[in-house]
């Protein structure tokens, strides 16, 4: 095999191949990145055996085609400290030899033919999606996952697709909730899956076009999401998704509907959490006509209170929250984004609104 790589375009492909390369020492062969040369083309795949990205190298002339693993880390410390434009990849017996300007570097290489192929999906009946949007929405849900793999069936992302085609993600750890619906699908559905949270943060890093089109294919055990250049596929996380439709409150529940600002309400809980104790995280959030009251106490350090005006004139509520679930929300939006948060009582769940397509459903403190 030898080629020839503009070596900006095959250091980004590096680069965004070796996102998935896995953190622990599952297969040694697994540090490496498969490189494809065919005419006309030559791609990247590196793989976890759970998720598996294929991207397409921008800039290279296939002189003679074949498939060799390269070095991951070494391979990107090269290109990233060469100052040349193009760089000559060859394989030469059982070593890999780059070459550009001034530079050569030999490293040996191990047997391609021990490297896991991509897996095949069938795109046929994929679903379409605009990037743009589909990053936000991965955005503002993802953070929500459970990271505890006590709560395995929560460590990913619920996709299902509404009555009227669009699609929705759901993320929960247990204490709290995102949910959000974006567009129409352009065609196919969104099966009710549950894509692991690293296959979703990976793939909105890997969206730098808004304007492309996303395809999903959605199996019942795995997945995979295509664009022109890049190729994402993971398996899915088995289990039975929370009823997360039964946790909601429902409409004729809700005691008080209060508009607030993402902004002014992200400052006045980080003015308050300042005085917060670091072993219970309890913020007091007071609700009373025209005024929210935020305060925090912690037993060695003092106590913090913090007033913010509201348009509210209904009766007064309290209710306790761990901030960090709150910033970890509001941060997710432009300052200026208006909100409104519904409560049914201090002891129930709030549900915090930012338009129509997007929820947030925190759980109170005791």
């Amino acid at each position: 095999m030898k080629v020839i790589c503009q070596r900006e375009g095959l250091l980004q492909a590096c680069q965004l191949a070796s996102m998935v390369l896995p953190t622990r020492d599952i297969k040694p062969v697994l540090k490496n990145l498969k490189f494809t040369a065919e005419p006309g083309q030559a791609t990247l795949f590196a793989t976890d055996l759970e998720l598996g990205l294929g991207v397409e190298v921008a800039g290279v002339t296939v002189e003679t085609p074949g498939v060799a693993l390269l070095p991951a880390t070494r391979v990107i410390q090269i290109l990233r400290e060469a100052r040349v434009a193009e760089m000559e990849l060859e394989i030469i017996g059982q070593e890999v030899v780059l070459r550009g300007g001034s530079l050569e570097y030999e490293m040996p290489i191990e047997d391609a033919s021990q490297f896991p192929d991509p897996p095949e999906l069938p795109w046929e009946n994929a679903a379409e999606v605009t990037a743009g949007p589909l990053k936000e929405m991965i955005r503002r849900t993802a953070f929500a996952c459970a990271t505890d793999v006590a709560r395995y069936t929560m460590t990913g992302v619920l996709w299902e697709t509404t009555a009227e085609g669009a699609v929705r993600l759901v993320a929960t750890d247990g204490r709290r909730l995102a949910m959000t619906t974006g567009p129409k699908l352009n065609k196919g559905k969104a099966q009710g899956v549950v894509v692991p949270s690293k296959a979703m943060t990976t793939l909105e890093r890997c969206l730098p076009d808004d304007e492309e089109e996303v395809q999903v294919s959605l199996e019942p055990r795995q997945a995979a999401f295509r664009t022109g250049r890049i190729t994402l596929t993971t398996l899915l996380v088995e289990g039975r998704f929370p009823d997360y439709k039964a946790v909601l409150p429902k409409k004729e529940d809700v005691k008080a509907r209060i508009p607030l600002h993402a902004g002014a309400f992200a400052s006045a809980i980080r003015q308050a959490a300042i005085m917060i104790d670091d072993e219970t995280r309890r913020l007091s959030l007071k609700f009373t006509p025209g005024l929210l009251t935020l305060s925090a106490r912690n037993s060695s350090s003092g106590r913090s209170r913090v007033e913010l005006p509201l348009e509210y004139s209904g009766a007064a509520i309290e209710t306790f929250f761990n901030p960090v679930y709150l910033l970890d929300m509001l941060k997710q939006y432009p300052n200026d984004t208006a909100m409104e948060i519904e409560l049914v009582s201090g002891a129930h769940p709030a549900l915090l609104r930012a338009g129509d397509e997007y929820q947030y459903l925190i759980m109170p403190l005791t």
